[in-house]
């Protein structure tokens, strides 16, 4: 880890898909300059003085930079990064400016982020972990002990192991702490270490290289929307795939499905998408819905649905996804990106947060769900894009 350095302690500790979103980015947008806001869902009262140490913690993150061990790590285990994209990430620096803060007497906090879309890219993961970590040390909520958080991973890593399930550890956004998820990581890879491992990874790049495990992730919905506001939404998703394919040739192929909703995306996922791609990523609305709708559509396409993946990352927990299991099984390969169920599950309620991209270029930048309640943006964009698109989610 770099030295001098506050809550966030490495580049690294960021999710892969910022990373490989950057590189996108880097390649094709140089130019887009963005927003970002955060949305404090659960509305949550921040302490006292929260945006004077969060603005301290914000800029210790200048210190931070590419260490030697971490650029080696990049180049053997992702070796989808261009070295033309490990050198810019060598020289690379959050610069603070870039971050706006400000809280009410009230507890009411408002973060921006503006900038380069290819520099401020990086900061919305590490900055809501940021967020989430301080406010906990701030108030001091107690926690349960390290026998109990012990026995209840251990309790999930059987609950995987049993029903075959295949997780990786999603959880940097929400997270209680960066040594709490460490832990986390830790306590499932020591479960039935003789057996089939069932965690294949984790988002963190950091915890993935301490660990010496698989980096997993590929794109958000900030690369869907991001680009469809620049490029048209009539065919948003076949924009953002034919970018994404144009930087990464086939590789990092799992497509998140519900940017505009799924019944877009599938309009667009023809068969050369279909075949292109390893398979698609579930994030909002029903999952076992979700699930019969990809397989009748690789049928439709005469593709065999055991020959694809479904990623599943809405809000799982241990039980939930053994439901999910049971419908796939035989049927289609599916995996499980397990998030503040793994992360914050320490006996505290976690902080229910985003931060999302909000315009480009001057441009509303919004997003649909196949949840109504959780879509992002300008309310006149949004009901415009439900038009273009036929968003109907009770298809």
């Amino acid at each position: 880890m770099n030295k001098d350095t506050g809550i966030i302690r490495s580049l690294l500790d960021n999710d892969l898909y910022k990373f490989s979103m950057q590189m996108a980015v880097f390649e094709l947008y140089q130019r887009e300059t963005v927003k970002y806001e955060f949305t404090n869902r659960g509305k949550t009262v921040f302490p006292k003085g929260f945006d004077a140490r969060l603005r301290q913690e914000v800029s210790k993150m200048e210190n931070l930079f590419l260490t030697g061990e971490e650029s080696d790590f990049l180049t053997n285990r992702c070796s989808f990064f261009k070295p033309t994209y490990i050198d810019f990430l060598k020289s690379y620096r959050y610069d603070s400016s870039e971050v706006g803060i400000t809280q009410t007497a009230e507890g009411e906090l408002t973060v921006t982020i503006e900038g380069y879309w290819y520099r401020t890219i990086l900061w919305e993961v590490p900055l809501m972990a940021l967020i989430s970590e301080l406010y906990f040390i701030m108030t001091g909520e107690p926690i349960n002990s390290r026998r109990e958080r012990l026995d209840r991973n251990l309790a999930k890593g059987k609950e995987f192991y049993t029903h075959g399930l295949i997780v990786a550890d999603f959880g940097t956004r929400r997270r209680y702490s960066y040594d709490n998820q460490f832990e986390v990581v830790g306590d499932l890879l020591s479960c039935f270490s003789n057996g089939k491992p069932f965690l294949v990874g984790t988002s963190n790049v950091h915890i993935a290289m301490e660990k010496g495990i698989s980096p997993i992730g590929t794109h958000a919905h900030e690369w869907v929307s991001g680009v469809a506001a620049l490029k048209g939404y009539t065919y948003a998703n076949k924009h953002m795939m034919d970018d994404w394919v144009k930087v990464y040739q086939g590789e990092l192929g799992i497509a998140l499905t519900d940017t505009f909703g799924t019944d877009a995306f599938f309009n667009d996922f023809n068969t050369f998408y279909a075949k292109l791609f390893d398979g698609v990523r579930h994030d909002s609305g029903d999952a076992i819905a979700f699930a019969e709708k990809v397989i009748a559509h690789y049928k439709k396409l005469n593709i065999d649905p055991l020959s694809k993946t479904i990623v599943f990352s809405d809000g799982l927990n241990p039980e939930v996804a053994v439901k999910i299991q049971s419908i796939c099984k035989n049927r289609i390969k599916c995996s499980f990106g397990i998030g503040t169920n793994l992360t914050n599950d320490v006996g505290v309620k976690a902080l229910n947060m985003v931060i999302k991209l909000v315009s480009i270029n001057g441009k509303s930048v919004i997003k649909l769900s196949e949840t109504p309640g959780k879509h992002v943006g300008d309310k006149k964009t949004i009901e415009m894009v439900k038009h273009i698109v036929n968003y109907n989610p009770e298809n």
